[in-house]
């Protein structure tokens, strides 16, 4: 080491010194300025250190901190109004708006709403509800949506271009129901009905279209899907909004559609949605996340508008990097791998890397296209510290120029 490096090494000491000795000055004239501005980097005083949102917005406005320690036995809801932008909606006006309810033993009941007015000229209201009710031994599945939805829709098969497109308008009622039995720890066995009915289909493309697509699969102004389902559920998650590692996931569908329950053909297909959460480090709050999606078509033709297509999950994550609709077939797989990490230690900032494979079936031969990678990075905020909900923003990329910004409210599986 030359004298010139040890004199600067000197110096560096003593600055340190000078700051430590002035910390607690230092630490009393900023703390008063805390805001939502720099959450990131402090705690909370007392046991809660954890920070979210609210902590924030009490400081700028000076409202007085709530000292209810007893928040887990109250419903906690997170509603956000906000101006949004997606790859399928454009800009939109949305209300999204979750309430996780207390575990009455294990696992904690949830419902999910979301209110949308598009720049595209959609209007979307959906819910999804799960509920644990009579000590975990029944769960009660819900999904239901009602839309006005014109949308792009790119053809059949993996080897479709996003300059070849029919434009799609038509309206579309989504009624799932599953009530499911416990009969072993986290094991359920369930049964439900599922409709889906499209109606005012309108095609209003005439040129650039592509080449096997709603025509070529059989055009109708309308479209119905009803029927059964059953199935395997084991969820090993307290926290479906905020999974954490050593924590897992499986469900398997039987769907048979029978005209007699109003569909307009009939069909089966099978569902397999399987989540494994693994903490790395070991212990830590970091979780290494997996998640397959896979839906095979088992007999006959479903209407087109059903047929299993990106982003076809009850939360429409499925496929991140690629507009929703952007590939659809008789059948699809999807695999997605995502690390979560913390950014900062009080749990107000995280961040997310990931990537994706999908593929869809061919329509002549059924055979499965090449794989489709997707991949992306993320931010998360803490919302709501006592229910643990995020505000997942994320950008991706896919194959082909396909990107964009992705959304959610919880975590995105």
């Amino acid at each position: 080491m030359n004298y010139k490096t040890g004199l600067i090494a000197v110096l560096m000491i003593l600055c340190v010194q000078q700051v430590v000795a002035q910390e607690d000055s230092l630490y009393k004239n900023w703390k008063h300025k805390k805001n939502i501005f720099t959450l990131g980097f402090y705690k909370q005083p007392g046991k809660d250190s954890m920070v979210d949102v609210w902590d924030g917005i009490e400081r700028i406005f000076g409202l007085k901190k709530s000292t209810d320690e007893k928040h887990s036995s109250k419903p906690q809801l997170a509603l956000i109004p906000s101006v949004e932008y997606s790859l399928i909606t454009g800009i939109a006006a949305s209300i999204n708006s979750n309430i996780l309810f207390p575990k009455k033993l294990n696992n904690a009941s949830f419902i999910y709403f979301d209110a949308k007015q598009t720049f595209k000229k959609q209007t979307i209201l959906e819910i999804v509800s799960n509920f644990w009710f009579a000590n975990d031994q029944f769960n009660l599945n819900t999904d239901w949506s009602i839309m006005r939805f014109p949308q792009k829709d790119f053809g059949l098969g993996g080897n479709t271009s996003l300059n070849y497109f029919d434009q799609l308008n038509y309206s579309y009622l989504k009624l799932h129901q599953t009530l499911s039995r416990r009969i072993a720890k986290d094991l359920y066995l369930g049964a439900g009905l599922r409709f889906d009915y499209h109606w005012g289909i309108k095609d209003t493309t005439t040129v650039n279209k592509p080449l096997i697509g709603f025509r070529e699969y059989g055009f109708s102004s309308s479209s119905s899907a009803g029927g059964f389902t059953y199935g395997l559920l084991y969820d090993k998650r307290r926290n479906a909004i905020h999974p954490v590692g050593g924590e897992s996931y499986f469900q398997s569908v039987i769907r048979n559609n029978l005209k007699i329950l109003g569909s307009s053909s009939a069909w089966s297909s099978f569902t397999v949605d399987a989540r494994k959460y693994v903490a790395i480090p070991y212990k830590s709050n970091n979780v290494l996340a997996f998640w397959s999606y896979n839906i095979l078509n088992l007999s006959g033709n479903p209407p087109y508008l059903v047929l299993p297509h990106t982003a076809v999950d009850p939360f429409k994550n499925t496929g991140r990097g690629y507009i929703q609709s952007r590939y659809r077939g008789k059948s699809l797989l999807m695999q997605e791998m995502e690390y979560r990490f913390s950014i900062t230690e009080n749990g107000f900032l995280g961040g997310v890397v990931y990537g994706n494979i999908q593929s869809v079936s061919d329509f002549k031969t059924n055979k499965f296209s090449s794989p489709i990678p997707g991949y992306g990075v993320g931010i998360r905020i803490k919302y709501n510290k006592k229910s643990n909900t995020n505000i997942a923003l994320d950008y991706a990329w896919g194959k082909d120029g396909s990107r964009g910004f992705f959304m959610n409210l919880g975590e995105v599986f």
